[in-house]
């Protein structure tokens, strides 16, 4: 059975008639208002805003600014190179005022694995003490020495001697890192220690000449560290 459906704008058309209930019926009107409704306050947040959404490569495109084009010759690039490292003196001055500050041991500008407390502790009590250690590249330069020179006995004293040397740094380097990660879990127990780690930072710091020390030591030798 057919049936004329008002729809709105005047116009009517005809529909089948169905068995659905009366109820569902009029639930249709209600529904139609709420999509409209959506619609419309839809349309409203895009009138609002204006303009659509960006995309990320727009926006970081737009911030960066436009992109120089490539260089054609080398020489080019060479020169576009140097302009971006800045001034030759400012280099320089840059580079001495960081050289300077890692002397004084600023946390900022110093590696990470000689940052901290802990490690400055390591530092203090390795430049306290004076270490047969110290003269580990002293005796790098008399092996090459005894090698180059071609004559069997300097070569053997000196190869003893080496020999020598070379047995009392293991020894005294061994006890030098027990001794420090003693004393370093004993000052720092909160801290999470690592024996080994510790012993061989000690242990590098003292076969290093004190003058070439990085960074500069702090304490005289003889002075005592609490």
């Amino acid at each position: 059975m057919l049936r004329r459906v008002p729809y709105p704008g005047g116009v009517n058309f005809l529909r089948r008639g169905s068995s659905t209930p009366e109820s569902s019926v009029s639930d249709e009107p209600a529904e139609a208002e709420d999509v409209v409704a959506v619609g419309a306050a839809r349309r409203n947040q895009t009138a609002g805003k204006g303009r659509p959404t960006r995309s990320r490569r727009d926006a970081e495109g737009r911030s960066r600014g436009p992109v120089a084009p490539a260089p054609k010759t080398q020489r080019e690039a060479m020169k576009r190179a140097k302009s971006l490292r800045g001034d030759k003196t400012e280099r320089r001055q840059a580079s001495a005022e960081r050289r300077k500050r890692m002397m004084a041991g600023d946390d900022r500008v110093l590696p990470v694995r000689d940052r901290g407390p802990v490690r400055a502790y390591v530092r203090d009590l390795v430049d306290s003490r004076r270490h047969l250690m110290g003269l580990f590249m002293p005796l790098a330069v008399l092996i090459f020495v005894t090698v180059v020179i071609p004559i069997p006995g300097i070569q053997n004293i000196g190869s003893l001697l080496c020999l020598c040397m070379l047995a009392a740094m293991v020894v005294e380097g061994t006890l030098l890192g027990r001794q420090i990660t003693a004393r370093v879990r004993a000052k720092y127990p909160d801290e999470e220690i690592r024996g080994f780690s510790m012993g061989w930072y000690g242990f590098t710091r003292a076969t290093q000449i004190r003058k070439l020390r990085m960074p500069a030591p702090r304490v005289s030798p003889g002075t005592a560290i609490d």
